[in-house]
């Protein structure tokens, strides 16, 4: 049934032109204005796709966009899903597998994520260097296993330690501030207690969100290499805690994004 699936979505949209792309893009909350930099061939809602889900969260757009960026053929989600959203980790990361099955060769993920390491501020890029599951699931789980990937995928190293060097000397060479640290995937959609924060803390985890890991996992299990970049819009210091609104995430995002879509453009002209 999930092979059915998959042959449905890819088919669709080779017959609606996507095709050959070589990079793919997942957008995170408040990331959206990419899409401004691509020259736009296709366009096509989620909802418009055979199996596709449904983006349902705030400033995602829930679109399929194909075009040219920086010189290659790109594949963006413009808005992803969560598990949160009441959708099992298959149609989480529906999308990186369709994405493959296309053609890319290299992931890009963005996100907005709460700072734990007190040394790091809102409105600071972090790149993800390793990660902690704390979703309580795994999106490898099938009975049928051989033909989804590897389900004992290698989590030795989820982010390329090349593509994360790449994108380390782009910062150095257009001055722009890029942190490095271990990301904890949980669940959400509640933002997290004092305690919580305080154990995310003892785990030496660097920012917290409730993304980008089901689909990191993916990518490694069908040998996609991968690059993710989180956008830290608020500090979570358990001694001094303040309320989270998600407007505010949504700016301190949206105020951050020039540089995220500088670092994307020049590393996906280098590859």
């Amino acid at each position: 049934m999930k092979t059915k699936q998959l042959i449905t979505t890819t088919d669709f949209l080779k017959s609606k032109g996507f095709k050959s792309p070589t990079v793919g893009i997942v957008l995170g909350t408040g990331l959206g204005n990419l899409v401004n930099e691509v020259t736009i061939e296709i366009e096509i809602s989620y909802c418009d796709i055979p199996n596709f889900p449904i983006s349902t969260v705030v400033s995602h757009a829930g679109k399929l966009i194909y075009g040219t960026l920086s010189g290659k053929k790109v594949v963006i989600m413009s808005g992803r899903f969560h598990a949160y959203e009441d959708y099992s980790l298959w149609k989480v990361t529906y999308g990186i597998r369709v994405m493959k099955e296309l053609g890319i060769e290299n992931l890009l993920i963005s996100n907005a994520a709460g700072a734990i390491n007190l040394n790091y501020k809102k409105g600071d890029l972090m790149l993800l260097e390793d990660h902690i599951n704390l979703q309580g699931n795994s999106p490898l789980i099938f009975k049928k296993k051989s033909k989804f990937g590897n389900i004992f995928a290698d989590m030795s190293e989820p982010y390329s330690k090349k593509l994360n060097s790449q994108i380390k000397n782009i910062a150095i060479q257009n001055n722009i501030d890029l942190k490095e640290g271990v990301y904890a995937g949980v669940l959400g959609p509640q933002l997290e207690t004092r305690a919580e924060y305080r154990m995310l803390q003892i785990l030496e985890v660097d920012a917290v969100g409730m993304s980008t890991v089901p689909e990191v996992i993916v990518a490694k299990s069908i040998n996609l290499p991968c690059v993710a970049i989180s956008v830290l819009t608020d500090e979570c210091d358990p001694l001094n805690l303040h309320q989270v609104d998600i407007k505010d995430i949504i700016a301190i995002a949206k105020k951050v994004e020039p540089k995220l879509i500088l670092l994307f453009k020049e590393f996906i002209k280098q590859l």
